[in-house]
């Protein structure tokens, strides 16, 4: 078999892994089928070494090359799900309620799977290759906790690869990218406390809709006026939720979002400028 057929076949195994995986999501940390289900396959491929228990269910896969000493080169996918419930009606669909594997890592874990069966069936290169299985990317934190966990400390890695899956890409088609790539993902959560009563006397109440809708139109502003214009900063409001009742000023709003940058300078920008529109207009 050439490593074109061995290549072949891979890829049509993966797409097998990826449905599984897709009908298994989980969230966070709390990963006990998805990692036993990697660490299963990675032992079945047989790598040289696995550790597992970083960041509670992350794990690091080592194959070595046949050709000796060489540098050690990290290949890292996310394993976590998001807390959303799938509507695809697909066969695979997932068959954890309220989970959804709707970011793609069930796909970013089967393609480094995929890696590991192939270079442990053909290790033609010198050094070592470290796969890295994260968990909790989707606000977790699961990159810090494997480094605080000793990710760096026990794999003396030189360089580390990642890849995401864009939909918007034709199939067969990768993209790289020079410099910054993926951004700082920071989120926004705020409560606007006021003072509900009846919707036919608003005069008796202080508003926290109207107050709300003034701070998510205000918040539209930072990119297009505080931002300089060539550099990249996103400001989105997701959440808007207030009231129970169509005749009921309600008591409190609650907004969230996220503020995603590529500088650090823009990140502190983004966060200051947050906090400084939300609390002037609240007291306006």
């Amino acid at each position: 078999m050439t490593q074109t057929d061995d290549l072949t076949r891979i890829a049509e195994a993966a797409c097998d892994w990826r449905r599984d995986l897709h009908q298994m999501p989980e969230l966070l940390y709390a990963l006990p089928k998805t990692s036993a289900y990697v660490a299963e396959k990675l032992r079945g491929f047989g790598v040289d070494e696995l550790v597992t228990g970083l960041a509670d269910t992350g794990m690091v896969a080592l194959i070595r090359g046949a050709r000796g000493d060489g540098p050690v080169l990290g290949l890292r996918a996310d394993m976590d799900a998001l807390p959303m419930d799938e509507k695809t009606n697909l066969p695979y669909g997932s068959r954890h309620p309220g989970m959804m594997h709707a970011c793609g890592h069930d796909g970013h874990t089967a393609t480094l799977l995929a890696t590991a069966q192939y270079l442990c069936a053909h290790r033609d290169f010198a050094g070592t290759v470290a796969l890295i299985f994260q968990p909790a990317e989707e606000g977790g934190a699961g990159a810090r906790k494997m480094i605080e966990d000793g990710l760096f400390r026990e794999f003396d890695m030189q360089t580390v690869w990642g890849m995401h899956n864009m939909p918007q890409m034709d199939m067969g088609e990768a993209g790289v990218h020079d410099g910054v790539c993926m951004a700082n993902a920071d989120q926004f959560d705020m409560t606007i406390t006021g003072r509900g009563g009846h919707a036919a006397q608003p005069h008796l109440c202080i508003d926290p809709i109207h107050c709300g809708a003034a701070i998510v139109q205000s918040l539209q502003s930072i990119v297009s006026r505080r931002v300089g214009p060539v550099d990249s900063a996103v400001v989105s409001v997701t959440i808007f939720q207030a009231g129970t009742a169509k005749n009921v000023i309600a008591d409190t709003v609650r907004i969230a979002g996220t503020a995603r940058s590529l500088l650090r300078d823009t990140r502190t920008l983004l966060r200051d400028a947050i906090r400084e529109i939300s609390e002037t207009t609240a007291k306006a």
